[in-house]
């Protein structure tokens, strides 16, 4: 194979149960207990576990209702996203000590690209061990680690030792370890596309390997092109320091359901008027409004218009909404709406890289 394809060394750190971590942190009577960040009331929704609880079933995006079930003794604390947002600055602080090449993908995890670092250390792999001490000694928590040669097996690699370790996939590694990954492992297989693959008998990289392009196309569609490569470790995409945000919403759990268009009009004012303080707070505006709807039985249907113009002023924002309310007659009484722009003008287009096969010939020290 050819030698010209670019070896990077990627870190892809993923702070541990974050915002459970950071309330037990905060508050020493919770450690070593059974916590979950939101999730209180009768029609609360989980944001996040502590490892103790995820040990009895719960998880994030999971009814407190349900939750409570599986761990009687659960403990409910409120979100608290300026903490949250104090400690992850905290956290890139400590990235920056050792490359400007960092892409935070949210609150609590983020890709470093230190094949040239400010450290002038050779290996990646040493690298992320002292960001993680750092992290425990400065502020705390612990975080996992995931060192490979682009940001999609990093990414993996990061999940494999958690919580408070780390895995490294050097170049010569990589072809096998993808090879013998579970399908569920791979980041970008949901749930529903996972149960799809074994029903082609696609249950391991090497299953997904065999599977020619064609045939992913066909069965995958767009998806299908991004398996095809990602499972011979291609994956071209750089760490991107400016990462441009693809979307904005803001969205709403009623009390109780809503059965009736003209009692959420005043729940959609309330939320377009969040949209857009978020957009004039970071300066962006969209062309694209979506309507999200999420019913009583839990089914969750969408609905978008595009307009010419670029909006953020929420008078547009929730004229168009409401339009989209109407357009066409609920399928049952609504749990949850939200609001999202799309379509943002901090989009550019940029020309498309040229996929190479990998090469597992180079000598590199991670």
């Amino acid at each position: 194979m050819p030698n010209d394809f670019p070896i990077r060394k990627i870190i892809h750190v993923d702070m541990d149960a974050f915002y459970a971590s950071v309330a037990q942190m905060d508050n020493p009577d919770l450690k070593g207990k059974p916590i979950a960040v939101g999730g209180g009331g009768t029609r609360g929704v989980i944001s996040a576990a502590s490892y103790e609880a995820r040990k009895f079933g719960v998880k994030s995006a999971m009814s407190g209702r349900l939750a409570i079930k599986l761990c009687p003794e659960l403990i409910f604390v409120r979100t608290d996203f300026a903490r949250y947002t104090e400690i992850s600055k905290q956290v890139r602080h400590i990235f920056y000590d050792y490359t400007d090449l960092v892409e935070p993908l949210s609150l609590d995890e983020a890709y470093l690209d230190v094949t040239e670092n400010k450290k002038g250390n050779p290996s990646a792999s040493l690298i992320a061990e002292e960001i993680r001490a750092r992290i425990f000694n400065e502020i705390g928590l612990t975080a996992s680690a995931g060192i490979s040669i682009n940001k999609f097996i990093a990414k993996v690699a990061s999940d494999y030792n958690k919580p408070n370790g780390q895995k490294t996939v050097n170049p010569e590694e990589v072809l096998q370890f993808l090879e013998d990954l579970d399908i569920r492992k791979f980041y970008g297989v949901g749930k529903v596309t996972a149960e799809k693959m074994y029903q082609k008998g696609i249950f391991t990289g090497k299953d997904l390997k065999a599977k020619s392009l064609e045939y992913l196309d066909e069965h995958f569609g767009k998806s299908g092109r991004f398996y095809f490569h990602v499972v011979r470790g291609i994956h071209t995409s750089e760490v991107k320091p400016n990462r441009i945000r693809k979307s904005l919403a803001a969205e709403r759990t009623f009390s109780e359901n809503l059965s009736s268009e003209v009692f959420m009009l005043e729940k959609l004012d309330h939320i377009a008027e969040e949209v857009s303080k978020r957009l004039n707070k970071s300066n962006v505006a969209g062309k694209t409004v979506t309507l999200k709807i999420k019913y009583s039985d839990f089914t969750l249907q969408t609905r978008s218009k595009t307009l010419p113009y670029f909006i953020s002023e929420k008078s547009i924002v929730l004229e168009t909404a409401k339009d989209l309310l109407f357009q066409e007659k609920l399928n049952n009484s609504v749990r949850l709406l939200g609001i999202s722009l799309s379509n943002l003008n901090t989009e550019v287009s940029t020309p498309k890289r040229v996929e190479k096969p990998i090469s597992v010939q180079l000598k590199f020290q991670f």
